[in-house]
């Protein structure tokens, strides 16, 4: 072979892998945002991922993940939605309102698919529900809006209860509105509510040893992803009431030991977030995308818990639920 004839093939084999790799489509990067641990959300993980897959994105075959765990600890969230933007990824999977919130603070162009508790139209997360507009849309679980009704299952376990105490976390985003919500509730059936606070462990220790001293009637928990991620010691701490029965907003208390949970069922909400990424990746828009709601809420009963604690269910209370753990 000619020198030039040589040199040509050789800067042309030479081009060819760099012009291969420059054609090659890029994985999408899903960014996804948590104010809990990996361990605490395994279930709405594995919806996601199981419905994402359904869409044709399988994580480490043509989607990659990267995980931001917050673990209760909503300071790190900021710094946490910057990474992600900086990296930048694809698209924000954004669990929880505090999450939510950063990751909308963070950026104004890339997708955001959240799941809330609270009114996104409220919060600033979408324009309306049906024509969200911007780069967020997602799924609320209007759980700040059931308040009222797991009071109303105080006065099916406890005719002549008069004093029901709720525990809350001061610094969640959506906590204000819950407690307009049970105030309300508390003050059509004429009972008396008496707060209690606790944004860390050692204030949930603190807030169940003044809940012992209160004596109250019924204890209600409230919707906050921090107390999602603590509910062992939540559901141990309540046990410690007897009997004063304890009713939480998510079947994922329940199932652990909880008495009676009301409230929606949050993998259903993450299964349908993962089908709105897998759309969103494939070039649909959020803004076009509606805000989805929950349209069935399941009352779940542990008679185990109940039996255990001495605890006497009511049948018309056993005849509504949509599950009886035993």
């Amino acid at each position: 072979m000619r020198r030039r004839e040589f040199i040509a093939a050789l800067g042309g084999a030479a081009a060819w892998p760099i012009a291969t790799r420059a054609q090659a489509p890029l994985q999408p990067v899903i960014g996804y945002l948590s104010t809990n641990s990996e361990q605490q959300v395994k279930p709405q993980l594995s919806a996601f991922r199981q419905s994402l897959n359904e869409t044709g994105f399988a994580e480490g075959r043509n989607v990659q993940i990267e995980y931001r765990w917050a673990e209760g600890q909503y300071q790190r969230l900021p710094a946490m939605a910057a990474e992600l933007v900086s990296r930048p990824v694809s698209l924000i999977l954004a669990q929880a309102p505090p999450a939510a919130l950063s990751a909308k603070a963070a950026t104004a162009t890339i997708p955001i698919v959240f799941v809330v508790g609270f009114d996104p139209v409220g919060a600033g997360l979408v324009e309306n529900l049906n024509h969200p507009g911007g780069n967020a849309t997602g799924m609320t679980l209007i759980s700040h809006l059931l308040g009222q009704k797991r009071l109303e299952m105080v006065r099916d376990l406890s005719p002549k209860a008069s004093v029901v105490a709720m525990l809350v976390n001061p610094i969640s985003p959506d906590t204000v509105i819950e407690i307009r919500s049970v105030q309300a509730g508390a003050r059509a059936l004429g009972l008396q509510l008496a707060m209690f606070n606790a944004s860390t462990l050692a204030e949930i220790e603190a807030a169940f040893d003044a809940i012992a001293k209160k004596r109250p009637d019924a204890l209600l928990v409230g919707t906050d992803p921090f107390f999602l991620n603590q509910r062992a010691e939540i559901i141990a701490r309540a046990k410690g009431l007897s009997p004063v029965p304890t009713i939480y907003p998510f079947r994922d208390y329940a199932a652990v030991g909880g008495l009676i949970s009301y409230g929606t069922n949050i993998a259903n909400s993450y299964s349908q977030a993962g089908v709105y990424a897998g759309r969103i990746l494939k070039g649909e828009k959020p803004g076009d995308l509606p805000v989805q709601q929950p349209t069935k809420f399941e009352l779940v009963i542990n008679l185990k818990t109940a039996k255990a604690l001495g605890l006497e269910m009511p049948p018309s209370l056993l005849a509504r639920a949509d599950e009886v753990i035993e």
